[in-house]
């Protein structure tokens, strides 16, 4: 340590009088680093000096030569000697001095040994994801950090159950390619029970577009069966026998019976109440497929339930005017309906395997003023025909379907 000289005389003062306060408060005997630092403090109650302007370089010098001088509280003993204080809230030391435990606690308190922050992982995709793995480490590019933003979206678990109704009144508008798909990203990401729904009374084709279970049990089959499935006692394993699972994309899929009239699969309100319980009780997200009546007491209570909108389009002309129609009708109904066609979910894609980007991107854009969000899908041969699963597109299109789902996922966040 310097020793005090008439070069530095104020310091000479300032720790001769911080000696007295220690004796007049009768203070017990301490270690010398510890004394150091309660006389200065001392002072300050007992003695109060006026502020000093020490010569340049001195609080550096004595920070170097003993840094026991400013021990807990640095911004308290720059105060002392005229300096600019380091910590904004500096204690009161006369009340730890005085013993008030609560203070002395506060003066005490220590920061965490636990390490909070998010392990950074490297890039995996592309030429940085090349460099990782053979040991240099780089950080992800900007379209890698886009996608795993989108993939952390749709992977979120909400406080209870959400229903996602996707629809447009045209027949072949995409609606069951588009809950399909959904409900893949949603179960291939987020993991835990997701359920795809075929709401349709006239032919739907969910149940043709995917993997049928060991049994042909459809919604029909279901609905009588909906007061035991609700009872404190019942299993959810026993839901197995109504519904289809996609072993490959890890989703179920409650069909429709489409070899039979609408009228012999007729679905009251209260029907649909029943069948939404039972699958709010057993799944965290429902893909609703709609029918094209929008008139059907289904459609209606389907949309009562709804948590969030998606309309489903391609590029045909009639199918996104057709869209656009059904979202400005529920903007004159107002209250809810208006609520779900503002914060609907438009998904474009592209039904011509000879269509331009110009075309999907303008059909988008003129959804723009009636949704929260549009997305754009590329064409894709997979999606044409037969049953449909995620692992069998090509990457493009996977990319923005994940992309789409991360839409709708905001709109579930904040319901």
């Amino acid at each position: 340590m310097r020793e005090p000289s008439p070069e530095y005389p104020a310091a000479q003062d300032h720790f001769t009088q911080g000696s007295e306060g220690r004796e007049a408060a009768n203070l017990p005997a301490m270690s010398r680093r510890s004394r150091r630092g309660i006389e200065g403090r001392t002072a300050a109650v007992s003695a109060p000096v006026p502020p000093v302007q020490p010569p340049a370089g001195f609080a550096e010098s004595l920070r170097q030569d003993n840094p026991s001088l400013v021990w807990e509280d640095e911004a308290g003993y720059a105060a002392e000697t005229g300096l600019a204080a380091e910590q904004p809230d500096a204690p009161d030391w006369s009340s730890v001095i005085a013993g008030e435990p609560e203070t002395r606690a506060t003066a005490r308190r220590r920061a965490s040994f636990l390490d909070t922050q998010t392990a950074r992982i490297p890039a995996t995709r592309g030429f940085r994801g090349l460099l990782s793995s053979m040991g240099i480490r780089m950080s992800p590019s900007e379209s890698e950090q886009a996608e795993r933003r989108d993939i952390r979206a749709v992977s979120q678990h909400w406080p209870g159950p959400r229903t996602i109704s996707v629809v447009n009144g045209k027949g072949g508008a995409n609606k069951t390619p588009t809950t399909v798909m959904l409900a893949a990203v949603f179960a291939r990401n987020g993991g835990g029970p997701v359920l795809a729904w075929d709401n349709n009374e006239t032919r739907g084709t969910l149940g043709w577009r995917t993997e049928q279970g060991p049994h042909d049990s459809t919604v029909m089959d279901l609905l009588p069966n909906t007061g035991n499935l609700l009872s404190p006692s019942a299993q959810s394993a026993l839901l197995a026998r109504f519904v289809h699972h996609q072993t490959e994309d890890k989703f179920d899929v409650l069909r429709s019976k489409p070899d039979v009239l609408a009228s012999e699969q007729k679905i009251t309100m209260a029907d649909f109440d029943a069948l939404h319980e039972v699958a709010s009780k057993y799944f965290r997200l429902n893909l609703v497929d709609s029918g094209n009546d929008e008139s059907a007491e289904r459609w209606l209570r389907m949309i009562h339930h709804t948590d969030q909108l998606v309309i489903a389009t391609t590029t045909v002309e009639e199918h996104a005017e057709a869209g656009a129609l059904l979202l400005e009708a529920l903007q004159e109904r107002g209250g809810m309906f208006a609520e779900l066609a503002t914060n609907a979910v438009v998904i474009v894609s592209q039904s011509d395997r000879n269509g331009t980007d110009a075309q999907v991107r303008g059909v988008a854009r003129g959804f723009e003023p009636l949704a929260r969000a549009t997305v754009t899908i590329p064409y894709d041969a997979a999606l044409r025909k037969g049953q449909i699963r995620y692992g069998s597109l090509r990457p493009a299109t996977q990319r923005a379907w994940l992309a789409a789902a991360a839409a709708v996922a905001e709109g579930l966040s904040a319901s």
